[in-house]
C-alpha cells in the first residue's frame, strides 16, 4: 500500500506545508509533461505481486518482518498484515519480451522464497483472498510494524468517525463491522506497470477503463470471505468497503471515494487526473522532501515530486497514474484490479490481455466513448466483479441507437484477435503473444477462472467434510496445482 514514511505525529502547520508543496509539485508536472520529448522511450512492463503466508494447515501465518529480514531481498517489502508480502518485479521492455521475463522472473523469486520461508515453518500462496481465514486474523496486532500503516490506519479511522460496514451480497450474503482498516489486509493482487508516452496517455488510459470490466471477469479469483460465497472477484467490493472513510447520507453530497474507478473519462492527458487527486482527497501523510520541484526544474533537472507521489499512494484508484523520475522522466499507468494467482502464467496471461485489449482499441476509443457513459463503464466493473464470465456487460458501439448489454464470454471471443494486433502494435512479438492469449482462450473456452474452480471444489468437498475442513483442503489442492504453474483451465 504504498511508500515508508519517517515519521508520525503531524502538526496543522505540516498539512499546510505539504500542501503548499503539493501545488508546487503539480505545477511543476505540468511544465514537465510541455517539455518536447518528456517521458518518451521504449514501452515496458513492471508488476507488484501481493503474497500470502500460510502454515501448514492453511492458516495464515504473520511471520512477514521475519521472513523479509531473513530473504535479504530488495524487491520483497512488507504488506498491511503481518501474513502477507509483496514482490515488486524488474521492469523489463517490450521489445526485450517482457512477458516471458516478468513471467521466468515470478517463478525464480517464488522458488526462492518458499524456500526462505520453509526455515520458519510457512509457505507461500498466491490467490486473491485466503479461503482460511477468520475474523481473529484481523485487528490493531495484525498490522506490519511500519510507521506507514499505523499512520494509515488512524487517518482511515479518524476520516471515517464511525466502524467500518462491509455488506457484500451473493449467495451467501456478508455483513459486519470493523474498528480498523485490516479488513483490506484479506486481498492480494497483482497489480501491472506499463509505460506510456504522454501524447498517447489519454487515449490508453481511457481504453484502459474500457477493458478492465473484461479482464477482471476473466482472472477472478477471490469468490468469497469466511467461508461466505460472495462475488467472483470479492476483492472489489470488499477493498472499496473496508477503507471507506465516507459517512453517506442520501440527502446531502459526499466526498469521493479514495479507492474508486475513477470521475469520469480523462479529457486531455495525465496532468488532470494527478490534479484530481490532489483537489479531490485530503493529504494522510504530510511530510515534505528537501528537493523544491519548481527550482530543479529551472536548473533543466527531472524534479522527483516527492509529495505527489506519496499523496497518490493514499489515494487507490483501480487503475492509477504514476509518474516516475527515473530515466528522465516518464509516466506510467498501474492496474490495480487484477488478484493474485492462481498461477505465474494465468497473472502473466492477465496482463497480456489486459495491455492488447487496451492497445487494440486504443486507435478507436474516442470513436467508443461517446456511446458508453462513464458511469455504464463503472457499471460493467462491479458487474464484472460480481459475476466473473457469467457477466453481462453494457458496450460501446458506434453505430448504435441505444445502449445494452453483451454477455463478457462473447465480447472476449469477439476481442481476442484485436488484443493480439493490440500486442503486435507494440513491438510484442508474435510467438510471445500467442503464447500468453491462447492461455487466455483456453481458459475461456473452458469457462474455468479461480474463482470458478475455488467455488466448484468447496461445494464438492463441503458435502463430504463440512465447511471449515473443506476449506482447507480445497486450498491444499488449490496450493498444489498453483506450485505446478498449470494454467488454470487445465486444473481438474
Amino acid at each position: 500500500m504504498g511508500i515508508e514514511i519517517p515519521e508520525t505525529g503531524f502538526t496543522p502547520r505540516m498539512y499546510r506545508e505539504f500542501s503548499a508543496k503539493l501545488r508546487d509539485n503539480l505545477a511543476a508536472l505540468g511544465q514537465l509533461l510541455s517539455r518536447p520529448g518528456f517521458g518518451e522511450g521504449a514501452g515496458s512492463l513492471g508488476a507488484e505481486l501481493e503474497l500470502y503466508i500460510i502454515d501448514a494447515d492453511g492458516r495464515p501465518l504473520p511471520v512477514n518482518q521475519e521472513i523479509l529480514d531473513a530473504a535479504g531481498d530488495p524487491q520483497l517489502t512488507l504488506e498491511l498484515n503481518r501474513y502477507n508480502l509483496e514482490y515488486n518485479l524488474s521492469p523489463h521492455g517490450l521489445a526485450e519480451r517482457a512477458f516471458e521475463a516478468t513471467e521466468r522472473e515470478l517463478i525464480d523469486k517464488l522458488d526462492g522464497l518458499r524456500r526462505c520461508a520453509a526455515c520458519f515453518g510457512a509457505r507461500i500462496a498466491m490467490i486473491g483472498i485466503l479461503p482460511t481465514l477468520g475474523e481473529d486474523d484481523f485487528g490493531p496486532g495484525s498490522i506490519s510494524a511500519r510507521k506507514r500503516y499505523r499512520v494509515l490506519a488512524d487517518s482511515l479511522r479518524q476520516s471515517r468517525g464511525e466502524r467500518f460496514e462491509v455488506n457484500i451480497d451473493g449467495r451467501d450474503p456478508l455483513q459486519l463491522s470493523m474498528d480498523d482498516v485490516t479488513l483490506e489486509g484479506a486481498n492480494t493482487s497483482f497489480q501491472i506497470h506499463y509505460r506510456v508516452a504522454p501524447r498517447q496517455y489519454a487515449a490508453t488510459f481511457n481504453a484502459m477503463q474500457l477493458v478492465t470490466p473484461l479482464v477482471v471477469a476473466i482472472s477472478a479469483n477471490s469468490p468469497g470471505l469466511f467461508g461466505h460465497d460472495l462475488w467472483q472477484e470479492t476483492r472489489i467490493p470488499l477493498f472499496k468497503q473496508s477503507i471507506d472513510t465516507r459517512t453517506r447520507d442520501r440527502y446531502r453530497w459526499h466526498q469521493s471515494p479514495r479507492v474508486g474507478f475513477g470521475n469520469g473519462w480523462v479529457r486531455e492527458g495525465a496532468y488532470e487526473l494527478f490534479a484530481e487527486s490532489v483537489l479531490l482527497y485530503p493529504p494522510f501523510f504530510p511530510i515534505c522532501g528537501e528537493h523544491q520541484p519548481l527550482e530543479e526544474l529551472a536548473q533543466g533537472l527531472t524534479p522527483a515530486l516527492e509529495e505527489l507521489r506519496l499523496h497518490q499512494s493514499s489515494v487507490w484508484l483501480w487503475n492509477r497514474p504514476v509518474y516516475d523520475d527515473a530515466h528522465g522522466g516518464h509516466l506510467r499507468i498501474e492496474m490495480r484490479a487484477l488478484p493474485a494467482g492462481p498461477t505465474a502464467v494465468d497473472m502473466v496471461a492477465n496482463a497480456a490481455l489486459f495491455i492488447g485489449l487496451a492497445e487494440g482499441l486504443r486507435p478507436q476509443v474516442d470513436t467508443l466513448l461517446p456511446a458508453l457513459p462513464f458511469s455504464l463503464a463503472e457499471y460493467n466493473f462491479y458487474r464484472a466483479a460480481q459475476h466473473g464470465l457469467e457477466a453481462r456487460l453494457v458496450w460501446p458501439d458506434p453505430s448504435q441507437t441505444g445502449c445494452r448489454e453483451r454477455p463478457v464470454s462473447g465480447l472476449l471471443e469477439d476481442l481476442l484477435p484485436l488484443a493480439r494486433e493490440g500486442l503486435r502494435s507494440i513491438g510484442v512479438e508474435e510467438q510471445e503473444a500467442a503464447r500468453y492469449l491462447d492461455v487466455i482462450e483456453r481458459r475461456l473456452a473452458a469457462r474455468q477462472t479461480g474463482a470458478s474452480w475455488q467455488r466448484g471444489a468447496s461445494r464438492r468437498l463441503e458435502a463430504a467434510l463440512g465447511r471449515e475442513q473443506a476449506a482447507r483442503e480445497m486450498l491444499a489442492q488449490y496450493y498444489e496445482l498453483s506450485m505446478s504453474n498449470l494454467p488454470v483451465s487445465e486444473w481438474k
